[in-house]
């Protein structure tokens, strides 16, 4: 029992940080590039996305040894595809001015290679328990870089945090400007560097 609740921590925590889909793996990074302009964005997509990466390993760890080894992909993909559906249409009914801000991002979740990674490479392989901490722990994983970086982006280039100002008007009467880069792509690019230069020296 010891052993079975180690692992099931170890692979909830080790993509938290030592094995972060983002800043490690470099994975979902179009992604993190278009939802990380605002925090609250941010922090739904990411959620989703552990929502979506936790119980499609779980569905697809519990189907393991029922599913023919010809047509996994398929099987994989249509679990995948049912929980995106149910997960853009909560989105649709309660958050809806997120969602469309959120725009055709979350469907895309289908094509995530963090949610078709974790289902072919751990939940396959894997009891059900174990496969649902570590779909949480890469969504979860995720969904800290995308608030990170969006916290980052927001503050810098709107001096806003959820959509409310937070830098002093004092500060712009004395010259202080957005830095509007931020804002765009490129600022981005320029956050996710550092952030993945920041992990691995100190993974180092």
């Amino acid at each position: 029992m010891k052993i079975s609740k180690s692992k099931t921590f170890k692979a909830f925590s080790t993509p938290l940080w030592k094995n972060n889909p983002v800043s490690v793996q470099i994975l979902g990074i179009c992604s993190t590039l278009a939802v990380t302009v605002q925090m609250k964005t941010a922090l739904v997509m990411g959620l989703s996305l552990a929502i979506v990466t936790g119980f499609s390993s779980l569905a697809i760890s519990l189907m393991r040894n029922l599913i023919p080894r010809n047509i996994r992909i398929i099987v994989e993909l249509t679990v995948i595809a049912t929980l995106v559906i149910l997960a853009d249409q909560l989105l649709r009914a309660f958050l809806y001015d997120i969602s469309k801000q959120l725009s055709v991002f979350v469907g895309l979740i289908i094509t995530n290679c963090i949610v078709m990674g974790r289902a072919e490479t751990y939940a396959l392989g894997n009891p059900p328990l174990e496969s649902f901490s570590d779909g949480i722990g890469n969504g979860l994983g995720y969904g800290s870089v995308l608030v990170l970086v969006a916290f980052i982006r927001e503050l810098l280039g709107a001096g806003k945090i959820f959509g409310v100002t937070v830098v002093p008007q004092f500060f712009y009467a004395a010259g202080y400007e957005n830095m509007g880069i931020m804002l765009l792509a490129p600022g981005a690019f320029i956050v996710i560097g550092l952030l993945v230069w920041l992990q691995k020296s100190v993974a180092k």
